[in-house]
C-alpha cells in the first residue's frame, strides 16, 4: 500500500507546478500542463503502477514474464534519485528552494516512499522470462515497438538543447531500462531476438534509415549523427583487434588517419598533393589497402610481444604517425600532407550527378549535406558489420577467440598464432581506412591534430563500455561517447570529470559492458550460477524454437 500511495503521490505532484520561476528545466511552472521533466516522472509513476497491478494478479498472460518486485525496486530507486536531482537543480537554477512550489515536494515524498517500501517486497519465484512463448506476430510487434521507441527517443535526445533536461532524460531512460532488465524483460527480448534475427536486423537498419526524416533538415543533429557512424564503424574495426583477438591497440586512430589522408590527397581539392584523381570507390579501396599495409608493417615486428608491451608499441606507432604527417610538408620531408596545415577545401562527393553538398528533398523532408553523408555512411557501416559478423562466426573468428582466451593453449592446438594476429591487425586497419576516406570529405579538411592518442582511447572505451566482441554493444558505446560530450557543453569545465565518473561506475557494476556476449557475461559473473542456467536455457530455447522459414 505504501508503494502504491508513493506512486500516486509522484503522479499527482507531477501534474502540479514545481517551480515559481519560469524557464527552469524547460518549464515546470504550470499546473496540469506538465513540462518534459514532469512527464518523465509521470511515466515512472505509471510504470510503477503497472508493476503493482501485475503484482496484484492482473495481466495473468504475462505473469511469468516480469519479476515485478525486482523491477519495482530498481524503478523506485531511480524515481527517488531523479526527484532528488530535480530538487537540487531547481535550487541551483531558480536560485534557492524558496522558489519551489509544493508540487515538487509532493513528488519527492512519493518517490522516497516508493523507494523505502519496495525493498520489503519478496521476488516472485514463478517468473521465467526465457520460457515465455507468444505468437510470432506478437513477438515481431514487440520488436517493432521497441525500435520505434529507440527512433523517437534518439531524435528527442539529439533535439534537446537544454543540457540539464538531457541529463534528466538519460537518468530516466537508464532507470527504466534497469527496471526492465531486473524484471527479466531483456532476457526475454534476447530470446525473441534470436528467434527473429532477420526481423531484428531489418528493423535496426530501417530505424537508422528513417532517422534523418525526424530531424527536419537540422544541420547540427545530422552532423552529430554522421560523426557517430564514423566513430562506430572505426570502433568495429578495432573490435576485431581488441574484442576478438584480445590485442590491446592504443594507436588505432592512425589507421583512420591513413585512410583520411589517402582520400584527401586524391581528392579534387586545390591543395591535394597527388595528381591522380580516380573514382571515389577506387579511392576507398586504396585507402583501406594503405591502412592494411600499415597494419602489416606495424604488426610484423611487434606482434611477437603481448600485453602491456604491445600496448606501448602501438601507442608509439600512433604518435609516430601523427608526427610523420606533420613533417611531410616539403621542408622536413616530401610535400605529401602539407604538414601541420593539412589539406583543406576538400570538395563534397558526387556520384552519378548526385552532389552530397546540396540539399535534396525526399518525401517532403529536406535532406542536407550531413544527411547525404549519413545515408552513404550507413552503407559503409552495413558492409563493415557484415564483414565483422562473418569473420566472428568463421573458423578465423574462433581462432581469434582461442588466442584471446589462452594463447599457449591455442598454439598447442595448432592455431597459427602469428598469422591470425597479423590478419586481425590488417583487417581491422582496412575497415578503418574505408571509414577514413569518407571522413575526409565529410570533414572538408584533414590535419594531423585530428588523430591524437585521446581519440584512440575513446575508441577503446567505446568497445569496453558497449561490450567487447559484439556489434550492438560497440554501436551503443560509440553513440554514448560521441553524444555525451556534445550535450554536456553547459558544464564544459567538468564534463570530462563527469564522463570519467560515469565510466568508473559502469565498469564497477557492469564490467562486461552494456551489451555483453554470453561468454563475457559468465567470465565476469562466475559465481552467479543462476545467470549461467538462464543463459543456457535461453540458448536452448532459441535453438529449438527457430522462426519458421
Amino acid at each position: 500500500m505504501v508503494t502504491t500511495a508513493g506512486a500516486l503521490l509522484l503522479l499527482a505532484g507531477s501534474l502540479l507546478s514545481w517551480c515559481y520561476v519560469r524557464g527552469i528545466l524547460g518549464d515546470v511552472s504550470h499546473t496540469f500542463a506538465p513540462g518534459d521533466v514532469q512527464i518523465f516522472a509521470i511515466v515512472l509513476s505509471a510504470v510503477a503502477l503497472f508493476f503493482l497491478l501485475l503484482r496484484a494478479g492482473l495481466f495473468h498472460s504475462i505473469h511469468r514474464l516480469l519479476d515485478s518486485a525486482r523491477a519495482l525496486r530498481a524503478l523506485s530507486v531511480t524515481a527517488a534519485a531523479y526527484m532528488v536531482l530535480v530538487v537540487f537543480l531547481v535550487a541551483w537554477q531558480a536560485p534557492g528552494l524558496a522558489n519551489a512550489d509544493p508540487g515538487i515536494y509532493v513528488s519527492l515524498v512519493g518517490a522516497l516512499a516508493m523507494a523505502a517500501a519496495s525493498w520489503r517486497m519478496p521476488s516472485d519465484p514463478r517468473v521465467d522470462p526465457v520460457g515465455v512463448h507468444l505468437p510470432s506476430w506478437v513477438e515481431i510487434l514487440v520488436i517493432v515497438v521497441l525500435f520505434a521507441i529507440v527512433l523517437f527517443g534518439t531524435a528527442y535526445a539529439l533535439g534537446q538543447e537544454d543540457g540539464t533536461v538531457f541529463c534528466l532524460f538519460l537518468l530516466f531512460l537508464a532507470g527504466l531500462c534497469l527496471a526492465l532488465a531486473r524484471g527479466g524483460l531483456f532476457a526475454w527480448m534476447w530470446v525473441i531476438a534470436q528467434r527473429h534475427r532477420h526481423v531484428l536486423t531489418l528493423g535496426a537498419f530501417t530505424v537508422a534509415f528513417l532517422f534523418p526524416f525526424t530531424q527536419n533538415g537540422s544541420d547540427a543533429n545530422m552532423s552529430i549523427a554522421t560523426q557517430v557512424i564514423i566513430f562506430a564503424t572505426t570502433a568495429l574495426g578495432l573490435n576485431i583487434v581488441v574484442g576478438l583477438a584480445g590485442l590491446l591497440d592504443l594507436g588505432y586512430i592512425a589507421f583512420l588517419g591513413a585512410g583520411a589522408y589517402v582520400g584527401a590527397t586524391m581528392s579534387y581539392s586545390s591543395f591535394a598533393t597527388i595528381g591522380w584523381k580516380p573514382p571515389f570507390l577506387v579511392v576507398m579501396l586504396i585507402g583501406g589497402a594503405v591502412s592494411a599495409t600499415l597494419g602489416l608493417v606495424i604488426g610484423s615486428p611487434t606482434l611477437r610481444v603481448s600485453g602491456d608491451y604491445l600496448a606501448i608499441v602501438t601507442l608509439a606507432f600512433g604518435e609516430i604517425f601523427r608526427l610523420a604527417m606533420g613533417n611531410l610538408d616539403g621542408n622536413n620531408g616530401p610535400n605529401l600532407t602539407r604538414g601541420p596545415n593539412g589539406i583543406p577545401a576538400i570538395p563534397d562527393l558526387e556520384f552519378f550527378g548526385f552532389n552530397f553538398g546540396q540539399t535534396h528533398t525526399i518525401l517532403g523532408v529536406p535532406i542536407n549535406r550531413f544527411g547525404n553523408y549519413y545515408f552513404f555512411l550507413l552503407l559503409v557501416a552495413a558492409f563493415i558489420i557484415l564483414v565483422f559478423t562473418r569473420l566472428n562466426n568463421s573458423r578465423i573468428g574462433r581462432g581469434w577467440v582461442a588466442i584471446r582466451e589462452d594463447e599457449k593453449a591455442a598454439e598447442a592446438m595448432g592455431v597459427n598464432i602469428f598469422g591470425l594476429k597479423l590478419f586481425a591487425f590488417a583487417s581491422g586497419a582496412f575497415l578503418a581506412g574505408l571509414a577514413g576516406t569518407v571522413k575526409a570529405h565529410q570533414d572538408v579538411s584533414v590535419t594531423p591534430d585530428q588523430y591524437v592518442f585521446l581519440e584512440s582511447a575513446f575508441l577503446l572505451a567505446a568497445i569496453v563500455l558497449g561490450g567487447m566482441g559484439t556489434v550492438a554493444g560497440v554501436i551503443i558505446g560509440a553513440t554514448i561517447l560521441k553524444l555525451l560530450p556534445e550535450k554536456l557543453r553547459f558544464v564544459s569545465d567538468y564534463r570530462l570529470l563527469i564522463f570519467g565518473l560515469l565510466l568508473v561506475l559502469i565498469m564497477r557494476f557492469r564490467p562486461e559492458g552494456l551489451v555483453a556476449s554470453r561468454r563475457r557475461a559468465l567470465e565476469f559473473h562466475e559465481e552467479d550460477t543462476g545467470l549461467a542456467e538462464e543463459i543456457e536455457h535461453a540458448h536452448l530455447e532459441a535453438v529449438t524454437q527457430e522462426e519458421p522459414a
